[in-house]
C-alpha cells in the first residue's frame, strides 16, 4: 500500500509492505522532507495500536467473519483535513461521482508526490480556499457541497487541532460549519481516531448491511441499525469493519440511484 501525504515537516509518500496475510510483520519506507513525521505515524496507519483482544462477537456472521479475518484493525491518521475534504466532496452523491469529482480536483490543484510512486499528495487546503465556486463547479461540485468545502478549508488550522480531543468534540466541532452534518462528521472521526464504538449514521447503504446481516432485514434506517448493534457495544465501529470485509448486501429488487447529471465547464 501506498501513502501520500503533508505533514508539519513537508510532503511525504510512504509505502507498506506486508509478508502475508494476516501479516506478521509490515516494512515501512518513505520519501520526502516529511519522511521522519509520516515513519512516526505510519504503525497508527496500520493499527498497530488497535487492540482487539478484549472483542467476543456474540452474532454467527460477525464471528466468523471476524474469523476469517483476524488481521482485520481499526487504523487512524492524525489530519482532519486529508480526511473531511474528500468526506465532504462524497456528500449526498453516488460513489463514483463523488470520486471523479475528487480526481478532478486533486489534478486541478496537487502537486506529485515526493518519491518513486506516480501519486499525487492531498489537496493543499491553502490552495483550495483560493478557489471559487465556478472552480469547483467545473470538477463536479456544485455550490451545496462547494460551500463547506471552502469553509473548511479557510479554518484548516483550526480544523486540525481538533484531532488531539476526544471523538465527540471532534464530531461536534466539525458539524459546528455549516453544511457539514452527522455523516461527515462521523465519517472523519472513524478516519482520525479509529475509535472501536464510533458508527457512522446517516449513510446510504450501512443500515441495510447491518440488518441484512445480523437480522435478514433487506432493508432499515439508522435507528433501527444502532438497535442491532447495541449488543456490541463498545465495538460496534469494529463489527462494521467485519460485515464490510465479509458480510453479504442485500438483494437489490429496486432501481439503481442515478449518477448526479453535472455540467463541466
Amino acid at each position: 500500500m501506498w501513502w501520500a501525504t503533508r505533514t508539519a515537516q513537508g510532503p511525504a509518500t510512504v509505502r507498506f509492505v506486508a509478508d502475508g496475510h494476516p501479516a506478521r510483520s509490515i516494512e515501512v519506507r518513505a520519501w520526502g522532507p516529511g519522511s521522519a513525521a509520516a515513519l512516526e505515524a505510519a504503525p497508527r496507519l496500520a493499527g498497530l495500536d488497535d487492540d482487539p483482544s478484549a472483542f467476543q462477537p456474540s452474532h454467527p456472521v460477525v464471528a466468523e467473519g471476524w474469523r476469517r479475518h483476524p488481521g482485520l484493525r481499526l487504523g487512524h491518521t492524525t489530519s482532519v483535513l486529508e480526511a473531511l475534504l474528500p468526506a465532504i466532496v462524497a456528500q449526498k452523491v453516488p460513489s463514483a461521482d463523488a470520486a471523479r469529482s475528487w480526481r478532478r480536483l486533486t489534478a486541478k490543484v496537487a502537486e506529485p508526490a515526493p518519491g518513486p510512486a506516480d501519486l499525487l499528495l492531498p489537496p493543499d487546503p491553502a490552495r483550495v480556499a483560493r478557489l471559487a465556486h465556478h472552480d469547483l463547479h467545473r470538477c463536479g461540485i456544485e455550490r451545496k457541497r462547494a460551500t463547506p468545502l471552502l469553509a473548511a478549508c479557510r479554518v484548516a488550522g483550526r480544523l486540525e487541532r481538533l484531532a488531539g480531543r476526544s471523538t465527540d468534540q471532534l464530531v461536534a466541532g466539525l458539524t459546528q460549519l455549516a453544511g457539514i452534518g452527522p455523516w461527515t462528521a462521523l465519517t472523519v472521526a472513524r478516519l482520525v481516531h479509529g475509535h472501536a464504538d464510533t458508527v457512522v449514521v446517516g449513510d446510504y447503504n450501512l443500515p441495510a448491511l447491518v440488518a441484512w446481516n445480523l437480522a435478514g432485514e433487506r432493508t432499515a434506517d439508522d435507528r433501527r441499525m444502532l438497535e442491532l448493534l447495541a449488543s456490541e457495544r463498545p465495538h460496534r465501529g469494529r463489527v462494521m469493519q467485519v460485515l464490510a470485509a465479509a458480510g453479504t448486501r442485500p438483494p437489490r429488487h429496486g432501481p439503481r440511484l442515478r449518477a448526479a447529471a453535472v455540467a463541466y465547464l
